[in-house]
């Protein structure tokens, strides 16, 4: 009789594996991982401290205290947190609140001080930098200068200005930094042919960077009244001289050619007693004159006004007109006898899965008065300023929003009426009511509840919709009365891109302060919609 053979498993009883596993878990809980992990922590550690570090001492530089020590500070944490053993819960939530801090808190924080200076075009410096942009926006050369030969070097990327002074000594300087001894020095038969930490650059160097060259100015000592060196071309350099005299004593700048004295008032710039200013000024506080502005001056309280109203009804219609077609397709579609109905469906949310933005592309292209395909096709020719006219720019925008708003209501309410028993309206239509009197008392009321919040975060995406104002209309047609770049189809957001980045002169204060009233309107409104809906405590 043979006995049965019998097969060995290959695989680890089930004990054994578990156990594996309980190990593998303690050792990461504890740190213990490897020699090769915690050489991978070691390095990665490293280079973010080199970083901080070096973020830190450029930040110190530039008087940057409290965000250079936050830089520290946030290193040190993060660098205590991965080193220690356990803390695994620190160690998966540190990144993220990394970039919560720095993408989200620090952006909201810093708009909110931007909002009480005059930061923007002719202001986004400091003193020191707005006194010297002066002195060199009006040098004139020193008449019967005296000429010095030049060598033109480069140290980190900067450009150097080197000459030999009447003793015979080397000195060399850049655009911040005075001339100065030269360490390191080569003069051969009168010209400098090396310096130390320096690269002399050659004729076809000078040819090549040209522009950089005859820009540069080098002041001949901290007093920057002696005046700077300038070259046309690279070989010879001539003494320049600004027209205005700065006195740091008095804080004042006065034009020797005229006399007349300007000095700070406080509002970031050098004034004269007529009232003059010279520019560029500097960054300063100015509390809440920004938000002042914007309710007092007409040139742009007429247009926020207007611009709010509009972003408002934008909202409005465009949560109203998305939501009701949105539902008519649900229901429409939601009909258990319609053949083929999930083809449908599917053609319904194509709007829905392009860019929103490339779909504003393509509708600009078709409203385009002289080209466009609806002219030209669907109304024969005819000239209809979609995107030019006031009125007819809103109507356009409102159409396109309902292209590409409709296919997500159609899904929300899809989901919604599909998640409501049946039980419920068939319960009505026994109890004598029609379809459309059970829809509305039973069914309606049981959507709008669901999707309540929905609708809310809806009004909140349209309020500042940027991308569809932007790419369609670009907020035009242009109110060349304003005291401020707006459009007719400008909403708040755009209105503040607009005030901050387009055009000569961006206002970055004031598009910040436009930026805390949008952020409290939009709360608001939030707040009190959620209280009217309780919708918050059905969320809990």
């Amino acid at each position: 009789m043979t006995e049965p053979t019998t097969t060995s498993d290959p695989r680890p009883p089930a004990a054994s594996r578990k156990n594996r596993r309980r190990h593998q878990a303690a050792r990461i809980v504890d740190g213990t991982t490897g020699w090769k992990l915690m050489l991978l922590k070691i390095i990665v550690l490293s280079i973010l401290c080199a970083t901080a570090v070096y973020a830190a001492l450029v930040l110190f530089m530039n008087d940057r205290w409290l965000i250079g020590s936050l830089v520290v500070v946030g290193a040190a944490a993060l660098t205590w947190i991965y080193l220690q053993r356990g803390a695994l819960p620190a160690k998966y939530l540190a990144p993220g609140l990394v970039f919560l801090l720095i993408f989200q808190i620090f952006v909201v924080l810093y708009s909110g001080y931007v909002a009480f200076t005059n930061y923007g075009t002719g202001h986004n410096s400091t003193k020191d930098h707005a006194i010297q942009a002066i002195l060199l926006q009006t040098q004139d050369r020193v008449p019967d200068s005296p000429t010095y030969p030049l060598t033109v070097t480069e140290s980190d990327g900067e450009i150097h200005f080197a000459i030999i002074n009447d003793n015979g000594e080397v000195l060399i300087g850049a655009e911040e930094q005075p001339l100065e001894p030269a360490e390191g020095a080569v003069v051969d038969n009168g010209t400098i042919t090396a310096i130390e930490g320096h690269h002399v650059l050659s004729f076809a160097d000078l040819l090549n960077r040209q522009q950089e060259i005859t820009n540069l100015a080098v002041p001949l000592e901290e007093d920057l009244n002696a005046g700077y060196l300038r070259t046309q071309d690279g070989q010879r350099a001539y003494l320049y001289t600004s027209r205005y005299v700065y006195d740091e004593n008095a804080d004042t700048l006065t034009n020797s050619e005229t006399g007349t004295v300007y000095r700070d008032t406080g509002e970031g710039a050098f004034i004269a007693e007529d009232g003059e200013k010279l520019m560029p000024g500097w960054r300063v506080n100015v509390g809440f004159d920004n938000f002042v502005r914007a309710v007092t001056e007409e040139s742009i309280r007429g247009p926020l006004i207007y611009v709010t109203l509009w972003t408002f009804a934008f909202a409005l219609l465009s949560v109203a007109t998305t939501f009701i077609l949105g539902l008519f397709l649900a229901i429409v579609f939601n009909d258990r006898k319609m053949v083929s109905r999930k083809y449908y469906r599917l053609v319904m949310i194509l709007p829905y899965a392009f860019p929103g933005f490339l779909s504003a592309l393509v509708w600009a292209g078709m409203m385009n008065q002289e080209f466009g395909f609806i002219n030209n096709v669907l109304f024969g020719g005819a000239a209809i300023p979609w995107l030019t006219d006031p009125w007819l720019a809103k109507l356009s925008i409102l159409i396109v929003n309902l292209w590409l708003g409709f296919p997500y209501m159609f899904l929300v309410c899809t989901g919604a009426l599909q998640a409501i028993p049946d039980e419920l309206t068939e319960a009505a239509q026994v109890d004598g009511a029609k379809p459309f009197q059970a829809f509305r008392m039973i069914k309606l009321p049981l959507l709008l509840t669901a999707i309540a919040p929905l609708l809310i975060s809806s009004f909140a995406f349209n309020f500042n919709n940027f991308n569809l104002i932007y790419m369609l209309t670009g907020g035009g047609p242009r109110d060349v009365s304003a005291g401020v770049n707006v459009g007719s189809t400008d909403i708040l957001i755009s209105m503040v891109y607009k005030v901050a980045f387009v055009g000569a002169r961006a206002d970055y204060g004031l598009a910040s302060a436009f930026s805390i009233l949008i952020f409290i309107i939009v709360g608001t409104i939030s707040i009190m919609a959620f209280r009217k809906t309780k919708a918050l405590e059905e969320l809990n």
